[in-house]
Parts: structure tokens; C-alpha cells; sequence
């Protein structure tokens, strides 16, 4: 229920342990408009406003070139021959036989910042793609014509990360870490860590009105006060997005218990939204909610639009009329083009001038949907019934682009470009990150998988001591003779096992790198994670790995079975095999790179390492 926070002051501070043992206080709507109204008042007084953004985008088209007929069935053969066929392409000696495809097709419009925009359209509509297109997330592989600009700068890869952010459809976490955790290292990324935290010490450093004071820091407090280990930025997202009861609960996955379907979905708009960009675009946000819990999330960011002046486009398939009320504008979405854009309250007339009416019992949103579909256009038609003639996509753009499309007053739309300059470099000035501190971030983060890993690194280590005891006691030889190439074979063959043994224990890389390929990629496009971060951090936490399975074999093997008893001979052979060690976790690293799922990296992983055996030689005596 709502209330405002007046009626819910809070009495004295209860201990600390108190307090940890008590749920925090719901987040109502009311008391979040008066932590937005507050926070957007000291943001002013400060001079730091954030600009607004406006979205244009003109004449807008992606295409994909894609094979037709018998050849875009992903046979064995057909495989080999496209790949041959590629081939071929690239030096010049063919043609390939590709058809374009229009995903987007001409469209063109203004999303204006302070309000909130719907996305609707029928599945495979392309709103994906036009979204990603607005965000600047556009795959490689598709081409696209047309301009997409902020406040009038063309977006490309120079854009700032923290203008803009996509929240994909899929949910893609590492399942080891919490949901306060993965929404903490999407903030550190991001750089708005310290935001909330500047404000909270402005607001008690203030002099003034004890009252005004004591209300601001009562919101501030009810708004980012929750657990232990976390900044007030990710306390404030996992308020508002409902997850105060699985903050410390694992993701989990398939095979480790975890959180709901819809709590990873609340998840991932957590981990975009703790960035605090200008510009929103969410995918399918819905998928896995129930109507209730969307309504409440869509009514907090419908707030935090209005108040912190942002710019939010949501995709949504079937939303319920109290969750279509909340927003301001509605964009029309059916096979790439453009319907309708423009304001929610007109939609239903534009279509009353096209002769097709909305039933007072009909959803809007499904109406619009339905309105555009060959089976379902004949019901809403309010014309006589002989006269109907089915109205194609093309017929309704055209006619939103001749005749609605101009009535909107320039007025409306927003400022210059010139405008905001100066508060868009002082924003850029506090998210830029160092690569120090974006370092630190992935090292703890690998650290801590680490540490939930610990079974798998036990059980290597286990593994590891168990091998040696057994291969130590096959080449146990006290007395070993040095004369003869039989002699030396057994020699050959202790060396050879543990060559061996080395080279599968790192072959364990390949099985936790192609799980977490989805999820770095996905970082690496939203959160601008560099692939160096990411490799650097895994490459020091190997080395003591490698240093203890490597030391616990010289360990129980080198004296056992009566190698030189030179402790630099122990050192040198101790120093080989770490390095074979570190060798075979960079390939199997490397490779599960390469055939990025587990059947192609596993094929791959088995012929480098009979590779390796078979190069690697043997021993011949010169007599």
C-alpha cells in the first residue's frame, strides 16, 4: 500500500546487531518521488545537472544478407560448401549468393528525454534490433543506413558508455556470485559507485532548516540503507526493483539452486540500471513477471524518467492497461516499419481516422497490435462491413507518415544541441574510470569465484597428491642405474606421466571458460569490459594454482623415484612442469575461446593434446 513517508517517521536508532536482524523498510512509491524530488534539488543547487537527451533517428534501415532456398538449411554439407564458398569470396574469385533482408525498414521519429516511451510490436517485428540500433549495440553483421543522434551528435563508438544503456532479454549472470554482488561489480564497472555516497555526506554536512534537513536525510536514508558491503547505489536499484529478499542469494543455474526466473530478470535491469545513464532502451523486460511486479517496476522508472529527466524506451508484449497507463508516448513497431509514434492518448484516434475502432472491452495494447494483422483487422472495422478492404503495414505508415506525422508543434521537441554542454562534460568528468580501478574490480571478482569454486580447486588438489603417491611407488627405485638406455627409460616414463598429468589437470579450463563466455561477452558490450581485464585477473589468480598442484608433485615424485639428488635439478624439473602447467591452462583457455561450446572445444582440446604427444618426440640413444 501506498503512504507517504511523513506518516512513517522513524523513531531512534535502534542498535546496530538490532538492526542487521530486521528487514529494511519497503520502499514505497510515495517515499521514492521524495528521494528523486530531493536528490534532483541538491543535484541542482550543486550545478551538476545531468543534460537530457533526445533521441533522433532518420531514415533508419538494417539489413542482413542471408542465404535462400535449399542453401540456408544448416546442414553438413551445406556448411562446408558456404564456408568454401566464403572463402572463395574474400580473395575475389566468386560471388556469393546472399538475398538482403530489411529487419528496419525507413523508419524515422524523436524520442524526447522525460518521458516514457512503449515499444510494441508483434514478435519478430524487429524490435531487438531497432532498439539495439538506438543504443549504438548493433551487431557487426547487420548493416545499417540511416542516423541515429543524442542531442544531434551522430551516435559511433566515441559515444560516452555512461550516455547510454541496453538491457537485453536474456539473462546472463555468473551463477556463483549473489545478486547484490553482480550488481556491485556492474556499478564499479559503470563508475557511479560514489554518487549516492557524495550526496548522503552533502545532505549532513548541511547547515539550514533542522527540519528540512532531518525529512531530506530521513528519505536518503530509507531510499539507500540496506546490508552491509555494498554502496548506496546498489542498496537504492535493489529497493526499487524488489529484491531485498534475494540480495545475498546465489543466481544459480541449471544445476545450482538459486533465484527465480523473474528475479534474474529483475537482476539484469538492476545491473544496467545501477549505471544511472541518460538513455535507457530495455528489451522485453516483462518476460517472467507477473503483472503486479511489473507495474510496480515500470511505476519506478516511470518516476525516475520524470524527476531525473531521463530518456526510457520499454519493450513490452503484452502489457495490462495499468501498466500501458504509465507511459507517455507509444511507438508502433510491425515488420520493420513504423505505425505509429507519437502520444498513447492519440494512438486509439489515429486508428479512428483509419476506420478501424477500439472496443471499450479490448486491451489498447492488444488492439494495436491486432489492428495490423490480416486475421484480426476485420473485427475493429466500424465502416460497413461490404466495404472492408484489408489495410497492409505499408498503407498505414504511409498514411502515418503524410497526414499524423507533421502535427506535433516544433515546441515540443528539445533543445538545441549547444544545450547541456557543460553539464555533459562535468558528468563525463566523474565517470571516467581508470584502468587501474577497472582492473581491481575483475581481480576481487575473480577472486571471489575463486573462493565459491573452492570444491573443484580441492578436488585438483586431491587429485593431484593421490596421482603422485600412485606414480611415485610404480617408479620407485632407490637404487637406480645410470648405464643403460633401459635405465633410462624407466627414467622417460616417470617424466612422461607427469607431463601427462599436467597437461589434463589444465584441461579443466576449458569446461569453466565456455560457461563463462556469454556472460564476458555480454559485459564486454554493455559494461565495456576489456578483454585484458578480464585475462590479466584469471592469469594471476592461475599462478598460485599452478605453483601448489606443480610443488606437491615435484614434492612427492622427485626424490622418490631417484632422480638427480641435486636440489637444482628439484628446481629446475619443479620450474618445467609449472610451466607446462601455465602452458596447457593458456591453450585450453584459448581454445574454448575458439569453439565456443563444449562439444567444439572438447574436439579441439583432444587433438592439441595428442598433438603434443605426438611432436614432443622421444629419446633415441646414439649407439
Amino acid at each position: 500500500m501506498e503512504h507517504s513517508w511523513e506518516a512513517e517517521q522513524a523513531p531512534p536508532a535502534p542498535p546496530a546487531s538490532e538492526v542487521s536482524a530486521r528487514p529494511p523498510p519497503p520502499l514505497t512509491h510515495e517515499d521514492n518521488r521524495g528521494f528523486l524530488q530531493m536528490l534532483r534539488e541538491k543535484k541542482e543547487r550543486l550545478g551538476v545537472d545531468a543534460a537530457k537527451v533526445e533521441v533522433r533517428f532518420e531514415e533508419l534501415t538494417v539489413e542482413a544478407d542471408v542465404r535462400v532456398g535449399r542453401r540456408a538449411l544448416p546442414t553438413l554439407l551445406n556448411c562446408a560448401v558456404n564456408a568454401a564458398q566464403e572463402l572463395a569470396t574474400s580473395s575475389h574469385m566468386c560471388t556469393t549468393r546472399k538475398k538482403p533482408i530489411k529487419i528496419i525498414n525507413g523508419a524515422s521519429g524523436t524520442i524526447r528525454p522525460s518521458r516514457m516511451t512503449l515499444l510494441l510490436g508483434a514478435p519478430g517485428s524487429g524490435k531487438t534490433t531497432f532498439l539495439k540500433a538506438l543504443a549504438g549495440k548493433l551487431d557487426s553483421s547487420l548493416k545499417l543506413k540511416g542516423k541515429v543522434m543524442y542531442n544531434g551528435e551522430e551516435v559511433n563508438s566515441s559515444t560516452p558508455q555512461y550516455l547510454h544503456a541496453y538491457i537485453s532479454q536474456y539473462d546472463l549472470h555468473h551463477a556463483e556470485m549473489t545478486v547484490r554482488e553482480t550488481i556491485d561489480f556492474s556499478s564499479k564497472m559503470l563508475g557511479t559507485n560514489n554518487e549516492f555516497e557524495m550526496l548522503g555526506e552533502a545532505i549532513r554536512r548541511k547547515k539550514g532548516v533542522i527540519n528540512k534537513v532531518d525529512q531530506d536525510l530521513d528519505s536518503f536514508i530509507k531510499a539507500t540503507t540496506f546490508g552491509e558491503g555494498s554502496n548506496l547505489t546498489t542498496n537504492y536499484i535493489i529497493k526499487i526493483l524488489g529484491l531485498s529478499e534475494c540480495a545475498d542469494t546465489l543466481v544459480g543455474d541449471e544445476m545450482r539452486r538459486g533465484i527465480s526466473g523473474g528475479q534474474k530478470k529483475r537482476a539484469t535491469i538492476g545491473e544496467m540500471l545501477v549505471g544511472l545513464a541518460r538513455c535507457f532502451f530495455m528489451d522485453d523486460i516483462s518476460t517472467g513477471l507477473d503483472s503486479s511486479t511489473t507495474y510496480e517496476i515500470v511505476k519506478f522508472l516511470q518516476q525516475m524518467a520524470h524527476l531525473m529527466d531521463l530518456t526510457v524506451v520499454i519493450s513490452l508484449l503484452q502489457p495490462p492497461p495499468e501498466t500501458l497507463e504509465l507511459f507517455d508516448d507509444i511507438i508502433l513497431l510491425c515488420e520493420g516499419q513504423i505505425v505509429y509514434h507519437g502520444p498513447r492518448e492519440n494512438a486509439t484516434g489515429f486508428f479512428e481516422i483509419m476506420g478501424f475502432k477500439c472496443p471499450s472491452r479490448k486491451n489498447v495494447a492488444d488492439f494495436l497490435q491486432e489492428v495490423t494483422s490480416k486475421m484480426d483487422q476485420k473485427q475493429y472495422w466500424i465502416g460497413d462491413e461490404n466495404k472492408y478492404q484489408y489495410r497492409s503495414i505499408e498503407k498505414f505508415a504511409e498514411s502515418f507518415r503524410s497526414s499524423y506525422l507533421p502535427r506535433p508543434a516544433k515546441d515540443d521537441l528539445c533543445r538545441t544541441n549547444n544545450t547541456g554542454k557543460r553539464e555533459e562534460i562535468l558528468t563525463s568528468a566523474t565517470r571516467r574510470i581508470s584502468r587501474w580501478n577497472i582492473f581491481k574490480a575483475c581481480f576481487s571478482r575473480e577472486v571471489l569465484l575463486l573462493k565459491r569454486n573452492s570444491p573443484l580447486h580441492i578436488f585438483k588438489t586431491v587429485q593431484i597428491t593421490v596421482m603422485a603417491l600412485v606414480i611415485s611407488t610404480v617408479f620407485l627405485r632407490t637404487n637406480m642405474n645410470h648405464k643403460t638406455v633401459l635405465d633410462a627409460n624407466k627414467y622417460m616414463g616417470s617424466l612422461f606421466m607427469a607431463v601427462v598429468i599436467v597437461n589434463f589437470n589444465g584441461m579443466t579450463e576449458i569446461g569453466m571458460t565456455i560457461k563463462r563466455l556469454p556472460t564476458f561477452y555480454k559485459q564486454r558490450e554493455l559494461l565495456a569490459l576489456p578483454g585484458w581485464a578480464l585475462l590479466s585477473s584469471v592469469f594471476l589468480i592461475s599462478l598460485p594454482m599452478s605453483l601448489l598442484e606443480t610443488g606437491l608433485w615435484t614434492s612427492l615424485t622427485y626424490y622418490v623415484i631417484g632422480y638427480a639428488p641435486s636440489f637444482l635439478r628439484f628446481i629446475q624439473q619443479f620450474l618445467v612442469l609449472f610451466a607446462m602447467h601455465q602452458m596447457s591452462m593458456g591453450l585450453y583457455r584459448f581454445l574454448a575461446a575458439i569453439g565456443r561450446t563444449q562439444v567444439m572445444a572438447n574436439m579441439l582440446g583432444t587433438a592439441a593434446l595428442i598433438a603434443i604427444y605426438i611432436f614432443g618426440g622421444f629419446v633415441i640413444s646414439k649407439g
